[in-house]
C-alpha cells in the first residue's frame, strides 16, 4: 500500500504548484521557483517517497534551465530522478540530459538522453533542441536513433 498525503496537505501543495505554474506562464520564473521551493519542505519525511517531490523538483529544474542555470537545473533534475516515479519519467531524464550537456558532462548527458529516448522518443520531436540532442547522441556513437 502506497502512503498518501492528507487531503489538506495535498490541496496545499497542489495550490502552490498551480501558483508556481501561473507565475511561470506569466514569465516570473524566479517567482515560480520560489513558490515550488516553498512547497517541498511541506512534504513529510522522507520527502522522496512522494510523487509531489518528483514533480516539484522537475518544475524547479525546468525553470532553472529556462534561466540558463544549467548546473542548478541538473541538481534539481537529480532530485526529481531520486523521487517517487522519477526513474521511469522520460521528461526527467530528458531535461537532466539537456542540463548535463550544457555543463559539459557529456557521457552522463548522453546516458540520460538515451534513457529518455528509449522511454519516449517523441520528446525529441516536440522540443526545440531535439534535433541538436539527437545529433549529440549520434556524435557520441549512439546508433539507430
Amino acid at each position: 500500500m502506497t502512503a498518501q498525503l492528507s487531503d489538506a496537505l495535498h490541496a496545499r501543495i497542489s495550490d502552490l504548484s498551480e501558483a508556481g505554474n501561473e507565475l511561470a506562464d506569466d514569465g516570473d520564473l524566479a517567482g515560480a521557483e520560489r513558490t515550488w521551493l516553498g512547497a517541498v519542505p511541506l512534504l513529510p519525511e522522507p520527502a522522496v517517497q512522494w510523487e509531489a517531490y518528483t514533480w516539484l523538483w522537475a518544475s524547479i529544474g525546468d525553470v532553472r534551465y529556462d534561466q540558463d542555470d544549467f548546473a542548478g537545473a541538473a541538481d534539481a533534475f537529480f532530485n526529481a530522478l531520486n523521487g517517487a516515479g522519477g526513474i521511469e519519467n522520460p521528461f526527467v531524464h530528458f531535461m537532466l540530459g539537456k542540463a548535463l550537456l550544457r555543463t559539459d558532462r557529456r557521457p552522463r548527458a548522453i546516458d540520460e538522453l538515451l534513457r529518455a529516448y528509449l522511454l519516449d522518443d517523441e520528446l525529441f520531436e516536440i522540443d526545440d533542441e531535439g534535433e541538436e540532442l539527437l545529433q549529440a547522441m549520434r556524435d557520441f556513437g549512439v546508433r539507430d536513433i
